[in-house]
């Protein structure tokens, strides 16, 4: 017996050797988790956006979540101890060579995830070739439903309200205020455009078809969009959608301005900038124009004493000296990052792409700083779902009014 305890205590011993060594297996000996991209001192983020060509403005969301991860470095160590990398790459908005880059950040780069790129054609053509690699696409700043798709596409995953419902939510407001409405659209011939029309004929249902009057389309690479202009106004159209994005939208805005012509005009919520489509568009010109908006408006004399739009003023004019304070898309890119940093802070020590993927398929009530007061985040792995909450508003020629 004697013997027996003297060698039952020699294994507990060199158990607890062992467990101290790391050497035993466990909850308790389990340590972080790392795939790549991630390490105790670094997270590689990946992002191919249109820097330059025809939808260059929409660089600036690249831009200003580039400054958002040097300051959230500088300032508070990065994520949970772990600076983030940020590497962008200019794709011109063309598909082929966004995928030429995404290919680039995932095999020589090892980037731990891909964020933030920029339209619907650039994401469709590269959600396959992620989907496979199982490399997470998160929060992605195109609005088709074909991004919320978690049994085919499990890796994707938008930002923005879709564009399908975010069609059907104006449609609704057509149908309640101008059940007679002759309807003219313009939009932007891919799958971005398509989208929209396609939401917009679902929202006004068996209306469709007697209300939709004229549907005009249009290249990313037109030079202008005038004649298209010129047909829908010959329709007769007295309700005209702008499905479109910030450039043609300027140009659309002021060539109405030209033909006299002011029909009740409704723009994609990512084309409703102040600062990169209204102003070159002309302010007088915008008047009255509509929109569905979801964040707060920085340019919005309701929100000047919200604490988190003075902090973003502060922030902006020490990160982002000489950038245009009323050019909401370097809002929506800190808002755009805020949302994948609350991801990282959930995924805590679990850095691999699963866990990633993981966290931000099961965010609960995250209320973003920017979004309207009662906008919140939740998602689940059988909705990806991130921006539900809308509401109608009309640009009075300095800043946005809701409508009831």
């Amino acid at each position: 017996m004697a013997d027996f305890r003297t060698r039952a205590r020699a294994w507990l011993g060199a158990a607890v050797l062992f467990a101290a060594a790391g050497l035993v297996s466990g909850p308790a000996a389990a340590g972080p988790k790392y795939g790549p991209g991630t390490s105790d001192k670094e997270i590689r983020v990946g992002q191919t956006i249109a820097h330059s060509g025809p939808a260059s403005a929409y660089g600036r969301l690249g831009q200003a979540e580039a400054a958002y991860f040097r300051w959230l470095n500088e300032t508070k160590g990065g994520v949970n101890g772990r600076k983030i990398t940020f590497i962008s790459r200019d794709d011109a908005y063309q598909p082929s060579k966004a995928v030429e880059n995404v290919r680039a950040l995932v095999e020589k780069d090892e980037v731990a995830l891909i964020f933030g790129n920029l339209g619907t054609p650039i994401n469709m053509a590269i959600r396959p070739y992620l989907n496979v690699k199982k490399v997470p696409l998160l929060f992605i700043a195109a609005g088709s439903s074909a991004f919320n798709d978690p049994k085919n596409y499990p890796w994707v995953m938008g930002w923005q309200p879709s564009l399908n419902k975010e069609a059907a939510f104006y449609a609704r407001h057509v149908l309640k205020t101008n059940p007679n409405a002759k309807i003219g659209v313009l939009y932007q011939h891919d799958d971005f455009g398509k989208d929209m029309l396609g939401g917009l004929r679902e929202g006004l249902g068996d209306q469709a078809d007697r209300l939709i009057v004229s549907t005009q389309s249009f290249q990313a690479t037109d030079p202008t969009i005038d004649s298209q202009l010129v047909i829908l106004k010959n329709a007769g159209v007295d309700t005209l959608f702008l499905f479109a994005y910030s450039k043609q939208t300027a140009q659309a805005i002021a060539k109405l301005a030209d033909l006299n012509w002011k029909p009740a005009t409704y723009l994609h919520l990512g084309s409703a900038s102040i600062g990169a489509t209204l102003k070159p568009a002309g302010l007088e010109n915008a008047k009255g124009v509509m929109t569905a908006g979801f964040s707060k408006d920085p340019t919005d004399p309701r929100w000047q004493d919200d604490e988190t739009i003075k902090w973003y003023r502060a922030w902006m004019k020490e990160n982002m000296p000489g950038a245009d304070i009323n050019d909401t898309l370097y809002m929506a890119g800190v808002a755009y990052a805020m949302t994948l940093e609350h991801v990282l802070k959930q995924a805590g020590d679990d850095l691999t792409r699963e866990n990633i993927m993981k966290q931000a398929a099961n965010i609960r009530d995250y209320q973003n700083p920017f979004l309207l007061p009662e906008g919140r985040i939740n998602t689940s792995p059988d909705d990806y779902a991130v921006i539900t909450y809308m509401k109608l508003q009309k640009f009075n020629g300095a800043s946005w009014d809701y409508i009831d």
